[in-house]
């Protein structure tokens, strides 16, 4: 029984650590000038490793809503094939379908106050690791960060 509660608790702590310390925290609306106060409670059933918490890790199995709920992403799929803003507050691509430039949203924040730039972006895409990681990366030809807003992939083919 002890180590049942050993391992309950060190799931709690690695959980609660990725919580703290993960994911960037949105900007606040325009207009508003303080955060919403109270105390929001979410929970979900997973059988997920906490390894798989990181999303440079990521497996086929992990389910993006636990992803989202603790990192952002530049653009996310919507249904019907569909991309919405997320980090990224705008993006194009050139006509010939070999780069994409995506502006990101201003303010936004690591939880430990550090702005979120287009190096952090460059740096997550190369540390990326999962299952996608060769098919991803044999794509891009390279990865440029023209400022601190502005984020720009060049691919190898359209």
């Amino acid at each position: 029984m002890p180590e049942v509660r050993t391992a309950r608790l060190t799931a709690l702590l690695v959980l609660g650590t990725l919580l703290a310390f993960a994911g960037p925290v949105a900007a606040l609306p325009e207009g508003r000038s303080e955060a919403p106060g109270g105390q929001m409670t979410w929970g979900v059933h997973t059988t997920l490793v906490p390894s798989y918490f990181d999303p440079a890790d990521t497996l086929i199995g992990t389910s993006y809503m636990m992803l989202y709920a603790l990192h952002d992403a530049v653009v996310k799929p919507m249904p019907g094939k569909t991309l919405t803003p997320s980090l990224a507050e705008s993006w194009n691509s050139s006509p010939d379908g070999l780069m994409y430039d995506f502006v990101l949203r201003k303010g936004v924040k690591f939880h430990n106050g550090d702005p979120v730039t287009a190096e952090d972006v460059k740096f997550s895409f190369e540390r990326y690791r999962g299952i996608y990681a060769k098919s991803l990366k044999e794509h891009v030809a390279t990865i440029e960060t023209p400022d601190p807003g502005r984020v720009r992939f060049r691919l190898k083919q359209p």
